[in-house]
């Protein structure tokens, strides 16, 4: 087996736990804005703990699409193409959420702040299920024939593991984002939040463990994965108990070490398959028959290794830089800026 595909395999499969690890929290902010409170400033505080660092963590969603296209066309075609439709609610999704986060505070009203918390909050919440079936689907499998193309209409992706991958993604996104309110604020809201991942933490994470199981009985595990299924455990375990004790940083770390591990579970348990058909294992897509050239693998190798440092070294940086709790004393008033015009008379 060629070890440029293999490598690539893998550098997606970081890419892919790295997004759920940090852009996980994100949406479950998001989530927690729409439907934990209805204070403004406790809403406004909730979003400036996630302002300065949800537009990097995307840039994780788009260096996994990036990756799989060009180290893996055939299955970047065969993917996205038989899913178009949840794509795009995705990418409608992601749309409403980023421009809610930028435009919630330039007017001041209710009618307003309320249009865009709840584009913030559903666009949280659909997001995170797309990112999530589609990842359930891939790990389980399409109906696609020998040509990579999708046999059924526009709805054949439906099913019990699109179901079961899109409520993981949320579920583990609702008790990740209650960790990270927990770890970033203070008073009220981090008490709050706590006790959502103290008390419900075990429950959401439970459809991500079973995805992981599921993935693991479908294509007869190996030591590794299953491995990593129980270090998963390990991790869910510890974050609980860590949220029980109020030990907020521990049980952020947990939910990391959760998703890290039953991710990796994912796709150590579909390896070498990048894209398994339901239809006949013949027409399913693998690492090697899936792979770009070895000359491209090995032009992307060279850039990957100078680009990807600097974007983990970045991101690094401005979490630190970001690093301190954030209390709803610290948030100003809403003020509305008139026009000069206005200012003027």
């Amino acid at each position: 087996m060629d070890t440029l595909p293999v490598l690539w395999f893998v550098v997606i499969a970081v890419l892919w736990l790295g997004f759920l690890a940090l852009e996980g929290f994100d949406f479950g902010v998001g989530m927690h804005i729409l439907f934990g409170t209805k204070d403004e400033r406790t809403r406004r505080t909730m979003l400036n703990t996630i302002g300065p660092v949800w537009d990097g963590n995307e840039v994780w969603l788009i260096t996994a699409g990036a990756a799989i296209f060009a180290a893996f066309p055939l299955w970047y075609a065969s993917l996205f193409s038989a899913l178009y439709v949840p794509l795009t609610v995705l990418l409608l999704a992601l749309i409403a959420r980023a421009v809610a986060i930028e435009f919630r505070g330039k007017v001041h009203t209710r009618r307003w702040a309320e249009f865009w918390t709840w584009c913030l909050g559903l666009g949280s919440l659909v997001s995170s299920f797309c990112i999530g079936a589609m990842l359930g689907i891939t790990s389980t499998g399409l109906p696609i024939d020998a040509n990579g193309d999708r046999v059924g209409g526009p709805f054949a992706w439906v099913g019990i593991p699109a179901l079961l991958g899109g409520l993981a993604v949320v579920g583990f996104a609702i008790a990740h984002g209650s960790a990270f309110l927990a770890l970033k604020t203070d008073g009220e809201i981090r008490e709050r939040s706590g006790r959502v991942a103290a008390t419900w933490g075990p429950l959401l994470l439970l459809p991500a463990a079973a995805w992981a199981i599921w993935v693991q009985v479908a294509h007869g595990g190996s030591v590794l994965s299953w491995a990593l299924v129980a270090l998963a455990v390990a991790g869910a375990v510890f974050a609980w108990l860590s949220g029980r004790a109020r030990r907020e940083g521990r049980a952020f770390t947990g939910y990391v070490w959760f998703i890290v591990a039953g991710g990796g579970s994912v796709f150590a348990g579909m390896f070498p398959y990048v894209l398994p058909s339901t239809l006949d294992d013949a027409f399913s897509l693998t690492v090697q028959n899936a792979s770009s050239s070895t000359y491209t693998l090995g032009v992307m190798t060279v850039v990957a290794a100078f680009g990807l440092p600097l974007v983990i070294a970045y991101q690094a940086w401005s979490y630190w830089v970001f690093r301190r709790r954030i209390t709803p004393g610290m948030i100003p008033e809403a003020h509305v800026v008139l026009p000069a015009i206005l200012r003027a008379r």
